[in-house]
């Protein structure tokens, strides 16, 4: 047999069920069809009875499927710490603890993304030296690197707020080895956001950041960039704080959906816009592609011993499908194994 297929094979996500917009309905649909696309494991964590509904409309392999029934869930309108307390039975907690009891390798979500996180810190080990766990994304970009795909890595977009310099300079070592992964870059380069190029912009934190990393052997360290040159493409993973970085992916979201809006907008106007938009719609659809989340499933929660993934709370079917493949994936690939190393050696040069 294939070792590939055979890692895949022992491979177990676990997946909160109950968590998202679309819940449980387009979650149990994408788990389904991802153990058909797939030989992964799932484990789907919610109401036995609605996901049995659900299951007996859809193609599925039971052998690759189980349920752990719970009737709890945190919904997106929960404050994270309360629901987290009050709430101990939730599908997204049980799913959590699948994995710190070794009974899955990996975690798909497109919940509460605050009760998310927490759910994850208090159930599943840090990898040692990681004071704080980040997400990370995929964007599309203009590629001024001339790579083989055109995104780049971003993170923190939003598991804290505010960050030290050190953590700040540890999300740099988590995303090199998860861009080196999905990008299949032996040394990717990886940049700062900031208010400007020089070292010594953006005060104390930020400043300290550049120097470490400009100091650093084994970081491709390029330098700061600005806002405007986020989406040319010039560093394949891009680090900030939190709230930062969830500012910039959620403006990109919003010029996504605008430009689709003014399409339309157009279309319905004047007869000369639609035959221009009509000669355009081929390279329309392959840019609408290109920045749909569903085609990359979902962003990892990097820090973990297990790879933690969220989905966008808008997820249907094929994001959930995509996002548990990228979880096996993560997992055949070793990514926090390879993270925990890079975390180690660095921790030693202190």
């Amino acid at each position: 047999m294939d070792k590939t297929i055979e890692m895949n094979e022992k491979t177990v996500i676990a997946i909160d069920a109950m968590g998202g917009d679309n819940a449980p309905g387009e979650i149990v649909k994408g788990a389904a069809e991802a153990t058909v696309e797939s030989p992964v494991n799932v484990i789907l964590v919610g109401d036995e009875n609605r996901i049995k509904a659900i299951l007996e409309k859809v193609e599925y392999r039971p052998e690759q499927l189980e349920i752990v029934h719970t009737d709890d869930m945190i919904t997106m309108e929960d404050v994270p710490h309360e629901a987290i307390r009050r709430k101990p039975e939730a599908s997204m907690i049980l799913a959590a603890k699948l994995c710190s009891a070794g009974r899955a390798q990996g975690l798909v979500s497109a919940g509460n993304t605050g009760a998310y996180v927490l759910s994850a810190s208090l159930n599943i080990p840090r990898i040692a030296g990681i004071r704080k766990t980040a997400i990370a994304t995929v964007y599309p970009t203009r590629n001024a690197q001339k790579r083989k795909d055109h995104f780049s890595l971003l993170l923190d977009i939003g598991a804290n707020i505010h960050c030290s310099a050190e953590d700040m300079v540890k999300f740099a070592l988590m995303g090199k080895i998860y861009a080196s992964d999905i990008k299949g870059i032996k040394d990717p380069t990886v940049a700062l956001l900031n208010v400007g190029k020089e070292s010594y912009k953006g005060g104390k934190i930020l400043s300290r950041v550049y120097k470490i990393l400009d100091e650093l052997p084994g970081v491709n360290f390029i330098g700061n960039i600005e806002g405007n040159d986020v989406m040319r493409g010039l560093s394949d993973v891009v680090i900030t704080e939190g709230y930062v970085g969830n500012i910039v992916t959620k403006t990109m979201e919003g010029i996504a959906e605008t430009v689709s809006q003014l399409g339309r907008y157009a279309f319905k106007r004047r007869f000369l816009w639609r035959i221009g938009l009509i000669a355009l719609s081929s390279g329309i659809r392959q840019l609408k592609e290109l920045i749909d989340y569903s085609e990359y499933g979902g962003a990892p929660l990097l820090g973990f011993k297990e790879i933690v993934i969220k989905a966008h709370g808008r997820s249907k079917a094929k994001a959930i499908t995509n996002a548990v493949k990228l979880a096996a994936k993560s997992h055949r690939d070793n990514i926090c194994g390879r993270i925990e190393k890079e975390i180690a050696e660095f921790e030693s040069l202190k």
